[in-house]
């Protein structure tokens, strides 16, 4: 493969993501143990798309999805997703019965369907097509499934302890997992909808390159 000049969008948005990383470092609302539970998949995803970046570049489109998507657990992480701010805000100004910082942040997760898309169009034999659509839904769902069991997992290795408690986020809700679950398919359907010729043209871009 020839080699690409390196985009200034990228490094632009690996600039952004990286201040926000050290705003959250900066004393954590729940301590350090919370953050790191938070972000620690986040950072990992960001060394190993740093590591490939000259051999195997994804479109602008995904860089902008995972950047969304990285920032969004690193705000997370810093405050605990039950105490971000704003959200907190919502919940008393609308009355709400909880801070939906998560909600929002498992729904915005369904754009992760593009760039799975991206993944499976290049480095299989899948042509655009729905059933490569469908696909990449399944797996995207099947990613949430997972961490929700990390989730799970946590509680019975952490003792159900403080950290543990703001690490799920579940602030009370017994059906919280599933709630997560059906927010992440109704992302994932709309990005389906609104990002997918966008990422078409992003990938005839990269052809040319």
């Amino acid at each position: 493969m020839s080699r690409k000049k390196r985009s200034p969008i990228h490094f632009f948005l690996l600039f952004i993501v990286m201040l926000v990383l050290i705003w959250a470092l900066i004393k954590p609302e729940e301590g350090y143990r919370v953050l790191l539970m938070e972000v620690s998949p986040s950072v990992l995803v960001l060394i190993f798309l740093i590591s490939r970046y000259n051999h195997f570049r994804l479109t602008t489109v995904s860089y902008v999805i995972i950047a969304v998507l990285v920032i969004l657990t690193f705000i997370g992480g810093h405050y605990s997703y039950a105490k971000v701010p704003l959200f907190t805000w919502i919940k008393d100004y609308f009355d709400l019965q909880r801070n939906h910082y998560d909600r929002f942040g498992h729904f915005l997760k369904g754009m992760m369907v593009i760039v799975i898309i991206e993944i499976l169009l290049r480095k299989t034999v899948l042509l655009k097509s729905k059933t490569t659509n469908f696909i990449a839904l399944c797996i995207t769902l099947a990613i949430g499934a997972f961490y929700e069991i990390i989730e799970w997992a946590s509680t019975k290795i952490g003792k159900e302890g403080k950290a543990t408690k703001d690490f799920l986020g579940m602030q009370g809700d017994i059906w919280d997992s599933q709630k997560d679950m059906t927010l992440l398919l109704a992302g994932s359907i709309l990005s389906l909808f609104f990002f997918t010729k966008i990422l078409y043209k992003g990938l005839e871009k990269l052809d040319n390159e």
